[in-house]
């Protein structure tokens, strides 16, 4: 039994391997930044007919196509992961059946356990690094802040509540780091088979208790942590848990020969290093691009509307108004405008301070959205700027001519911004929520 496991086991991780880009393609190192999102999207095209064949003609379902919607629980990749199944149990019953006489395989475990120790701890390394640097979870922009707790799913609940502590989001990828730096070495291997089953259970987790579409791949993730700790069960056992004296671990090497297995050890350690430098080059892209580190634009801030004239006609500040606005949000990463029923509108904002210009247009739809949720939308205004938290705004609005007058809020006044660290507290920060 223990035979058929191992070989079912290493055509299902192989499989697994080979038919998810997002596993392999991080050993280009510094250039997975530029390979990655060519790679997987190939690698979703070219299985996306296949899936959808399997699905209408085998689960009598119509299946959706691949969606780049940065969603790893799609109903194509489930039934991709079906089709790896079925495949590993068939190559395991042919390989069962031409090799039913070999007793042992020492030295292919060892090397398919080193695979299997690359493939996660380079997991490990691009999403340690995206900690580290604090990109996967960036600060909540300033729409968020202005949104009702109720309106958040829980996945937007778990997202901003990590990205309002960098500190502690860095030391969760320190973490995933650590355990994907020692999986490169075989002689901590172990250790970093403990440290990583740790981290991955509580990604694996979160996942589950708060819906983030990553489960099936961090759910292998921590398969693939039981498959490299299995071999030392026992003397863990013995160490952690029943206090007994253990052996020390036997762990077959590639090679036969001391020199071969040196010069392995030090590839991989190499490689480790590589993809370590890889991860961080695509963390620290994105965190100049698109994460924190972005510069803040013109006119950036929560500007309140203070009056809203539309065809020379003030409008009162009336929550029943569908005309008047509430606010205008600029942010790094977002901007949108604010109705008075607190509906926000997202929106693209394009500052020319040279010509005093304001353009608000609607997103562009990527993909990545519910279609139409976005709806088109062009809005160009000049604007003057008196003081620096004073803001008029001089355009047209559904082909009306308005003028705005908006006041700049300040965002450290909102108790998620401005709260910081205390060593001694009276009484416990609950917010404006109790006081």
């Amino acid at each position: 039994m223990t035979r058929i496991a191992f070989r079912f086991c290493v055509a299902y991780f192989g499989l697994l391997c080979m038919l998810f880009a997002q596993i392999l393609v991080v050993f280009a190192g510094p250039l997975y930044a530029y390979l990655a999102a060519d790679a997987i999207g190939g690698q979703m095209d070219s299985i996306d007919k296949f899936v959808r064949f399997v699905g209408n003609h085998v689960f009598r379902t119509e299946v959706a196509p691949l969606r780049k919607s940065y969603s790893g629980d799609q109903a194509p990749v489930w039934v991709l992961i079906c089709c790896v199944i079925a495949a590993a149990t068939a190559i395991t019953a042919v390989w069962s059946i031409l090799d039913r006489r070999r007793t042992e395989y020492i030295r292919f475990h060892a090397w398919f356990l080193t695979f299997i120790r690359l493939c996660l701890g380079g997991q490990l390394l691009c999403y340690g690094m995206a900690k580290v640097i604090p990109l996967q979870m960036p600060r909540p922009t300033l729409i968020t802040l202005l949104q009702p707790y109720g309106d958040f799913s829980r996945a937007a609940v778990l997202w901003n509540q990590v990205g309002t502590a960098p500190v502690y989001e860095m030391l969760l990828g320190t973490a995933e780091v650590l355990g994907g730096l020692l999986l490169f070495s075989r002689r901590t291997a172990t250790l970093g088979g403990l440290v990583s089953l740790v981290t991955l259970l509580q990604v694996f987790v979160l996942n589950m208790t708060f819906d983030i579409p990553v489960k099936l791949l961090s759910f292998h993730l921590v398969l693939m942590c039981l498959f490299i700790l299995t071999p030392q069960a026992r003397r863990l056992a013995n160490i952690l848990v029943l206090e007994r004296y253990s052996e020390p671990a036997t762990t077959p090497r590639g090679f036969r020969g001391e020199r071969a297995n040196r010069i392995a050890a030090l590839a991989t350690a190499a490689l480790g290093i590589w993809v370590l430098a890889g991860g961080a080059c695509m963390a620290w892209e994105g965190y100049r691009i698109q994460g924190d580190g972005v510069p803040a634009p013109p006119l950036y801030g929560i500007w309140n509307v203070s009056a809203f004239t539309i065809d020379d006609r003030p409008l009162p500040p009336l929550t029943t108004d569908e005309i008047r606005w509430r606010r205008v949000i600029i942010d790094t990463r977002t901007a949108a405008y604010q109705k008075k029923d607190d509906s926000f509108i997202p929106a693209v904002a394009q500052v020319d301070t040279a010509a005093g210009t304001l353009t608000l247009s609607a997103p562009p739809d990527t993909g990545t959205a519910a279609p139409g949720r976005f709806p088109p939308y062009t809005y160009a205004f000049t604007f003057e700027q008196p003081a620096p938290d004073r803001l008029t705004l001089h355009g047209h609005f559904e082909n009306r001519p308005v003028t705005i007058s908006l006041r700049q809020q300040d965002p450290a006044d909102l108790p998620l911004r401005g709260n910081g660290f205390h060593w001694i507290q009276e009484y416990p920060d609950t917010g404006r929520l109790f006081r």
